[in-house]
């Protein structure tokens, strides 16, 4: 509700209950005049007079008394409006709507979101996996995460951790095999990629750089892009954090490891809002520690 008209609201309440302005302005810490303009102003605005007044006293109009009984009602509305407000400001509670890549899903959410659901009673979680493009606004969704640099104005980007990424293939691929994997090696195999993750590689010795081998199957999907690199298909660029048990278990092989991958970094996206509610502020926390804690995992491999 408008702030100006509560205010309005609250002074003729409080003149009615007083009795007089003066007395109403003094509860108010106003002047008799100030309150005597918001009076004004609420009569032009109904169109009616809402006090008959005296030299000595104001009593209520039929519409003063009409009126008084829903301003009463509007204020309680406005009072508790303003209580759920602040709870969503100060104490994380609501439904949270937040939208991940579908590679997300198979682990590196769980801990976070078993933080937040333990954490905070009031606290539900929506979570949408999806690897196709999102609009924030018209999906009403408070919290995206994203890789890389955003494009859209409309939105604000947090960097939550920065990424390993591996040249990876499966044990009982060609390539598992060769213990120093050249680049003509890699070129005499399929690649499979994901449709926005491909980078140069840089050789540290020689310090070539230079693009990976053209793929040979484009997935828009990492999960599918792992499962593919698992069963054989090729070998991929694959994000550390979400293959490292599969590296562990030496089921995957990381190949030419002298070849280096950028790192890719995680944001937390928000629409540009001057606040945000305490659920957004508490996840975007949560998620970056969490995050950071994975990245910071020495026990790798």
């Amino acid at each position: 509700m408008n702030s100006k008209l509560v205010k309005t609201l609250r002074v003729f309440s409080r003149t009615v209950e007083t009795g007089n302005m003066s007395s109403a302005a003094t509860e108010l810490a106003m002047t008799t005049s100030a309150v005597s303009q918001h009076i004004k102003h609420l009569e032009q605005e109904v169109g009616l007079s809402l006090f008959n007044r005296s030299p000595r006293e104001l009593t209520l109009t039929e519409a003063g008394h009409v009126y008084y009984q829903s301003c009463l009602k509007m204020l309680t509305l406005a009072e508790h409006a303003s209580s759920k407000l602040q709870n969503l400001q100060r104490n994380p509670s609501g439904e949270l709507k937040l939208v991940a890549p579908v590679g997300f899903g198979s682990g590196l959410l769980s801990e976070p979101l078993k933080q937040l659901i333990h954490q905070f009673d009031d606290l539900s979680i929506q979570l949408v996996l999806t690897d196709e493009p999102v609009d924030m606004i018209k999906s009403g969704a408070d919290l995206a995460i994203a890789i890389g640099p955003l494009t859209d104005s409309n939105l604000v980007a947090r960097k939550l951790a920065t990424w390993p990424l591996k040249l990876c293939a499966h044990k009982d691929h060609p390539l598992s095999k060769i213990q120093h994997a050249t680049w003509n090696d890699l070129e005499c195999h399929a690649r499979v990629s994901h449709i926005s993750a491909d980078s140069n590689a840089f050789n540290a010795l020689t310090l070539d750089s230079k693009p990976l081998p053209k793929a040979k199957i484009i997935v828009n999907n990492m999960q599918g892009l792992t499962k593919l690199v698992c069963d054989g298909v090729g070998y991929g660029v694959l994000p550390e954090p979400e293959v490292r048990s599969l590296l562990k278990s030496k089921e995957l092989i990381e190949i030419a490891p002298e070849w280096s991958l950028p790192d890719y970094t995680v944001f937390a996206v928000t629409p540009a809002r001057d606040s945000l509610a305490a659920k957004t502020k508490t996840a975007i926390e949560t998620l970056k520690q969490c995050f950071n804690l994975v990245t910071n995992d020495k026990e790798l491999i």
